[in-house]
């Protein structure tokens, strides 16, 4: 295998998002569930999506998870590794984002590198280096307040720079609207200046087009999925991929369908209100899922009386006054570990009663679920909504399996119906 395109992504919602909006573009994209084993049969593809749960654990341990990533997709051709974080940068100033890329800079010997979370078709743009969410910087935005990576600065030179080693400077609209060789020209300027990256504003797609045909030209970048889709598009253009038609396909998976809430954003909220009126949903009890098991072994025999007569929606999602009350009764830490493995431990229940079509919404909880079902990779499918793509197990334990692992802001208000009209 040679590949075209390498990626680490920090979490596994944020990997499908990367390998859907690859597979749009014409790569034949895999995303793997950690660094694969060597006895893991992958087929012939373009890109390679290795999904890391890096985003909010230890600085060190997130770089030393990057770099396995980055050998193993470096030995397999890739020149090009796209670290693909959060279009909201969700971070600290402890990390993640910086200490990943310093590390990794200095592991493939770039220069600089190009940064930017814009992605248009989800209105998230750069604009002199402050990140909008719609019509407003992420700071005045309801994703702001992001349960473990709370974002109050919308500056990611000011953000980035907190977290970095590296000099971090910015590629305004104004030079890249002048296209690519200006851009080429301020990284030149900004690299003889000492800095090690470059936030690069982007508020039309085109922009993304401009970013990637400069962005592949070097061994690195680091950016949300709109980077993705400029560095496809460059790669197709280059003629390096032949593009491919239409996502993975296979045969129908058979067996029961459950959904699963973790996240705490509005998106995710209403889409469960919305679920109440076609389907039953329990929504657990945060300090009973903090005081031990029962919760998560209550939540099962729930759906077990009930699955076989269609699917069921489990929820652990709270508004943020919620969740604010909750972490101050038990400590961020022990509420968000308790909250993930009782959502794994239910998704365990689920499997062993026979369900094999399952639908996560959040990302730390899909990248808990996904650990505990032991699923080492994917092939991408059908696009459910702009970011999220049915999902066909490989090497699973437990056989054919389809799931949908959805970021917390993703999905229309009908999510959990359109998904699991489309996972047949």
């Amino acid at each position: 295998m040679t590949l075209a395109l390498g990626c680490i992504a920090d979490d596994y919602t944020g990997a499908s998002d990367l390998a859907n909006t690859l597979t749009r573009q014409g790569l034949r994209t895999v995303q793997t569930i950690g660094v694969p084993s060597d006895d893991l049969k992958l087929p012939e593809v373009d890109a390679v999506v290795v999904s890391l749960k890096s985003r909010s654990i230890e600085a060190g341990e997130a770089v030393a998870k990057s770099r396995d990533a980055e050998k193993w997709l470096r030995g397999r051709g890739a020149r090009h590794v796209l670290f693909k974080i959060c279009s909201t940068f969700d971070s600290t100033d402890a990390g993640n984002i910086g200490p990943v890329m310093d590390a990794l800079r200095a592991d493939c010997g770039e220069k600089i590198v190009l940064v930017t979370p814009a992605f248009p078709e989800t209105a998230r743009t750069v604009y002199q280096g402050n990140l909008f969410v719609g019509l407003v910087p992420l700071n005045e935005s309801p994703l702001k307040d992001h349960p473990l990576n709370p974002m109050h600065d919308s500056n990611l030179v000011r953000v980035l720079s907190r977290q970095s080693k590296a000099g971090v400077g910015l590629v305004n609209l104004a030079t890249l609207t002048r296209g690519a060789d200006a851009v080429r020209t301020r990284l030149a300027e900004l690299a003889g200046q000492g800095m090690g990256a470059a936030i690069i504003d982007a508020v039309f797609d085109p922009d993304l087009e401009t970013i990637g045909a400069v962005a592949a030209e070097h061994r690195l970048s680091v950016g949300a999925s709109g980077l993705g889709l400029g560095l496809a598009r460059a790669l197709v253009k280059s003629g390096k991929v032949k593009p491919a038609s239409g996502a993975a396909a296979g045969r129908a998976v058979e067996g029961l369908a459950a959904c699963l809430a973790g996240s705490c954003s509005q998106a995710t909220l209403q889409q469960i209100a919305n679920a109440e009126a076609v389907m039953p949903v329990l929504h657990l009890d945060p300090d009973r899922i903090v005081a031990g098991t029962e919760e998560a072994r209550r939540a099962v025999a729930w759906a077990v009386e009930r699955i076989r007569s269609g699917p069921v929606l489990i929820a652990s999602s709270a508004t943020p006054e919620e969740v604010a009350a909750l972490q101050s009764r038990h400590g961020r830490a022990k509420a968000g570990h308790a909250i993930e493995q009782a959502m794994a431990d239910i998704a365990e229940g689920l499997t062993n009663a026979g369900v094999r079509r399952l639908i996560v919404a959040g990302g730390e909880t899909s990248g808990a679920v996904v650990d505990r079902l032991r699923i080492p990779g994917f092939l991408v499918g059908e696009e459910i909504a702009a970011g999220v793509p049915v999902l066909r197990a490989v090497g699973a334990k437990d056989g054919e399996m389809l799931l949908a692992l959805k970021s917390g802001n993703f999905g229309g208000p009908q999510f959990f119906s359109d998904a699991l009209g489309l996972m047949h």
